[in-house]
């Protein structure tokens, strides 16, 4: 019970720590880019969201990754920094206890019906 209870416990993470994601790329619409730079971490946000795509070789995705590939080019790539190791733990422990609180309710709520 407690294998299942805890695989329940990470799959609900999953689902909230990808909710997070998606409210992210939401909002990239409205984020204004400042700069060619900002054009490109855009276009990355974008191209890198074709995984969820039936056939990224389809148009206009190798159009959209040649245009990155441009920019790139001209601009340089993105500066590779690494998010701190504590932040990315937090948000895990995060995402883990709201995902406890989930299941742990919704088993509560079905001992009792």
């Amino acid at each position: 019970m407690d294998e299942k209870l805890g695989y329940s416990i990470a799959y609900q993470a999953e689902i909230e720590a990808m909710t997070a994601a998606l409210k992210l790329q939401d909002e990239l619409p409205q984020t204004p880019a400042r700069s060619l730079l900002g054009v490109v971490a855009k276009l990355e946000i974008v191209a890198g969201a074709d995984r969820d795509i039936d056939d990224p070789t389809e148009f206009p995705w190798p159009h959209i990754a040649s245009i990155l590939d441009d920019l790139k080019e001209i601009t340089g790539s993105l500066p590779l920094e690494q998010p701190d190791r504590s932040a990315i733990d937090a948000d895990c422990r995060r995402y883990r206890a709201m995902a406890a609180d989930l299941v742990l309710q919704t088993k509560t709520e079905n001992l009792s019906t």
